[in-house]
């Protein structure tokens, strides 16, 4: 996410009982997003301090180009290779979009020079420790052993 956000009240407090409740998050930059990865195909779980939980998977778009290019030097425009990693990505996102949006999360496509990456976003209200807590613990179960 390149928008700084804006810290929501208790963010602080927040982001430190998440990190000793569950070591496995990292952060993005300091006092910045925690991160965890989900046990899935790519996907991640991100909380940030303006008060949103996102899961997100995506594809680099330099690997795009390898499989696509096959050994030859063919130049794929952007929107051509944005288009390919939106296809390449759908089987994965199909598998827990119902299940997503059931639970209140938006979803949205972000695609820069970079990466393509499939976000589905959420509020949370930091005031609400036990309820973020079991909004992580709810999106770890839905991405466990699939």
């Amino acid at each position: 996410m390149s928008d700084q956000p804006t810290m929501t009240p208790g963010w602080e407090d927040t982001r430190s009982r998440l990190c000793q409740s569950e070591p496995e998050f990292y952060e993005l930059e300091p006092g910045g997003a925690l991160a965890l990865p989900l046990a899935t195909e790519g996907w991640m779980l991100e909380i940030t301090p303006d008060g949103r939980m996102i899961c997100q998977t995506g594809v680099d778009m330099d690997d795009i180009k390898s499989l696509l290019s096959d050994g030859t030097p063919e130049d794929l425009g952007t929107d051509e290779l944005a288009k390919q990693a939106k296809y390449y990505l759908q089987p994965t996102v199909a598998k827990f979009r119902a299940a997503l949006l059931r639970a209140g999360f938006e979803e949205t496509t972000e695609m820069t020079e970079e990466y393509v990456a499939v976000t589905f976003h959420r509020t949370l209200d930091f005031q609400k420790l036990n309820e973020v807590r079991q909004a992580v613990r709810w999106c770890q179960q839905q991405f466990k052993g699939t």
